[in-house]
């Protein structure tokens, strides 16, 4: 049911991008919300069922990181001039969750780890949080890319749309990086506390740890370059929406091949 509000809103956002975003967002902004609620009622339901956290394979990963990029639009949504945001929002949880209703993704065996206290369910909320503001970066960078073109070749349609300045959307990519990279940073300080509490080592040979440490040093790399040497505007939009669609491309991979998250794998 969450799915089918996120297609339907993907199909209104493809009337607001035709319209220049000269109209409000709100029914967008409503179907979002409402996908949202069926969304958490989903999550919160299969958490009752196994009596956990519903974040150990592969298809529950999937959805929570779908669930943060939106809860986090809906609070920023609030205010409507960052409306705007849903529009690029609704097509990436909609493939998102299309994604996650693949079969194979949601192996029921690996649903079943052994916990030590909350450290295993603390590091993977906190590194999926910070999937999620990468996102939600993204879309701003996505957005930066649209008012720039409209600047360049259709004025009109930039004075008219409702979309904030160039430099507020510049300002939200960087803040939105920074929070990603903070969340990240204690996601992986988590995990190493937790391989040390649980395997006597902070660092293993697993495909899991050597990427995420690749991934922290991809958006470290990110926010050195612009909030240390000055690397803005349409660069950095394209920094920040490379470095997502890389994680949403490798990142499924990758869980799969984990020893420590997917019990099933091959070493």
């Amino acid at each position: 049911m969450a799915v089918v509000f996120y297609g339907l809103s993907t199909l209104y956002s493809i009337f607001l991008l035709r319209k220049g975003f000269r109209q409000d967002n709100r029914i967008n902004y409503l179907l979002l919300a409402g996908g949202f609620a069926v969304h958490t009622f989903a999550m919160i339901k299969r958490g009752f069922n196994f009596q956990r956290c519903p974040i150990n394979n592969l298809y529950e990963a999937t959805l929570f990181i779908a669930w943060t990029i939106l809860a986090a639009y809906l609070v920023f949504g609030l205010w409507s001039r960052l409306r705007f945001l849903g529009a690029f929002v609704s097509p990436i949880v909609f493939a998102i969750g299309i994604f996650a209703l693949m079969p194979p993704l949601d192996v029921r065996g690996a649903t079943q780890p052994i916990f030590t206290g909350g450290w295993s369910s603390l590091h993977k909320a906190l590194i999926l949080l910070s999937y999620g503001a990468f996102g939600l970066s993204s879309v701003a960078g996505i957005m930066y890319l649209t008012q720039e073109h409209d600047l360049k070749y259709h004025k009109l349609r930039a004075v008219l749309s409702l979309l904030p300045p160039i430099q507020r959307l510049e300002m939200l990519m960087g803040r939105l990086l920074v929070v990603g990279f903070v969340l990240l940073t204690a996601g992986l300080a988590v995990s190493a506390a937790y391989l040390k509490q649980t395997r006597h080592v902070y660092v293993t040979s697993d495909a899991e740890v050597f990427y995420s440490i690749l991934v922290w040093l991809l958006y470290l790399a990110l926010v050195v370059l612009h909030w240390r040497f000055a690397q803005r505007g349409r660069r950095f939009a394209l920094g920040t929406i490379g470095s997502f669609a890389f994680i949403m491309l490798t990142f499924w991979g990758i869980y799969m091949l984990s020893g420590i998250h997917n019990p099933n794998a091959t070493p």
